[in-house]
């Protein structure tokens, strides 16, 4: 099988169907809403959770079972009920539409793969193990996540500023420069909450090596 692609999805307003209304596929709702997608869950039963989702209108749920055609009109589908019979059914609709889809556990029906991610503010780093291990996933997840320190977050406010500072000035800077010029201590101010003298820093930095 061929590597994944790695990339982010712009998911705002997109119609997004779930088939399946467990844990699961809780989980894949829960990942989903702050992306801003028009979710539609279908299955007899939901977690409680869904459930006060559909209630707020946060998803739209169809209490059913998954019925053909029901893929339709979908740019995306993840198929997460507990029967694999029912997931490729799914998967093989959404493919046969040209639809991207994720069937749970079951990489050889799936266009896509969801990766564990961590998060701090802007910041989003994604980990695949292109499928073969969802646990060593979660694992390296937890490593990242004691790594990445708010501190992160608030670099990321600082190089934002620099960009913008130096985009109004009309000044353009090699991204290898930006790489040394971030190395050169500025996290280590951030860190020691100097966040003023880091962002005076990072651009005097930057301005010694402009090229127009």
């Amino acid at each position: 099988m061929a590597a994944f692609y790695p990339v982010f999805l712009d998911l705002r307003g997109k119609a997004v169907l779930i088939v399946g209304g467990g844990v699961v596929a809780e989980r894949k709702v829960e990942q989903l809403l702050p992306a801003g997608p028009a979710i539609t869950v279908i299955s007899p039963v939901v977690t409680t959770q869904m459930a006060r989702w559909a209630a707020d209108r946060a998803i739209a749920h169809l209490p059913r079972p998954y019925e053909a055609g029901d893929t339709t009109g979908a740019s995306l589908v993840i198929a997460a009920t507990d029967d694999v019979a029912v997931n490729r059914t799914v998967a093989d609709a959404a493919r046969a539409e040209r639809i991207w889809v994720n069937a749970v556990d079951d990489v050889a029906y799936c266009d896509f793969i969801a990766p564990a991610v961590v998060e701090q503010g802007d910041i989003t780093v994604a980990v695949s193990t292109g499928g073969k291990s969802p646990a060593t996933a979660r694992f390296l997840r937890r490593q990242l996540e004691a790594f990445l320190s708010a501190d992160f977050a608030v670099l990321l406010g600082v190089a934002e500023e620099a960009r913008l500072r130096l985009r109004r000035e009309g000044l353009r800077v090699p991204s290898d420069e930006w790489q040394t010029a971030l190395d050169d201590g500025i996290l280590e101010l951030v860190r020691g909450g100097r966040t003023d003298a880091a962002r005076a820093l990072l651009y005097d930095n930057l301005v010694r090596v402009k090229v127009g």
